[in-house]
């Protein structure tokens, strides 16, 4: 049996608007540089990976200002319109050279704290498992479900309440990467879109078709940029983990 190959996507293509309606989150600095390179740079010190798809807008300027997008492993190509349809068209742009049992990771561009150990320790406990799994990390929190309050006047505002709480030792809050069988993927991927459903990750359209997804013990700190405090924590815990030298 040959051996099995390592492929990389990181889906680029949505305009952050929750974050910045003038500039996708990627293109934000931390410290002296963008996020994108932060991300990508950290994904290139994996050597197994034999190349990274970024689909995205490769017209956008701002790809000029990211040195690690012009590494030879890494190739933009022209993103879709969800996260889905940016992981499918890395698929198909990988058809003709990936196997069937070769392994993809998608990883999210606005995650620039991801570790090489995280990932090598991700790559590690798949070795040999049919379908893959997630990075993934305990919650501290308590997790409340909750449904918005019906109110008898217009005037009043819409309130929300709590349903109830949630045992949290059952749970887990879902990183990337998230690590897959490549025919595996695009059939799960296929599969929701043709049913007219979208996933909310890789791994729920996995759990659709019956599959059970592994689940690999993550660092806390492998945080997503989702708000603009966040560029101050990725910085803080940047720096930590060069000096932990755990990058």
């Amino acid at each position: 049996m040959s051996a099995v190959n390592y492929w990389m996507i990181v889906p680029a293509a949505g305009s952050g608007q929750r974050f910045d309606a003038e500039l996708a989150k990627q293109f934000h600095s931390i410290g002296d540089k963008l996020v994108a390179d932060y991300t990508l740079g950290r994904l290139l010190n994996i050597p197994s990976l034999k190349k990274i798809l970024v689909p995205c807008d490769p017209k956008s300027e701002y790809w000029t200002r990211v040195s690690a997008a012009a590494d030879k492993r890494v190739e933009l190509i022209e993103g879709g319109a969800e996260r889905v349809h940016s992981v499918l068209k890395g698929l198909r742009a990988l058809s003709d050279i990936a196997q069937s049992d070769d392994w993809i990771l998608v990883h999210d561009m606005a995650r620039p704290c991801i570790t090489s150990a995280d990932i090598n320790k991700l790559i590690d406990q798949l070795q040999g498992h049919p379908v893959g799994g997630i990075l993934a990390t305990s919650i501290s929190d308590t997790l409340k479900t909750i449904a918005p309050k019906k109110t008898v006047s217009k005037k009043n505002a819409p309130q929300t309440i709590i349903e109830k709480t949630l045992d949290r030792s059952d749970c887990r809050a879902a990183q990337t990467p998230q690590m897959f069988r490549y025919g595996l993927l695009v059939r799960a991927l296929e599969t929701m879109l043709a049913e007219q459903q979208v996933p909310t990750d890789e791994a729920s359209a996995i759990e659709y078709l019956g599959k059970q997804a592994m689940v690999v013990e993550g660092r806390r700190d492998n945080i997503k940029i989702t708000h603009r405090e966040d560029l101050i924590i990725a910085q803080a815990i940047m720096g930590y983990q060069e000096a932990e030298q755990c990058v």
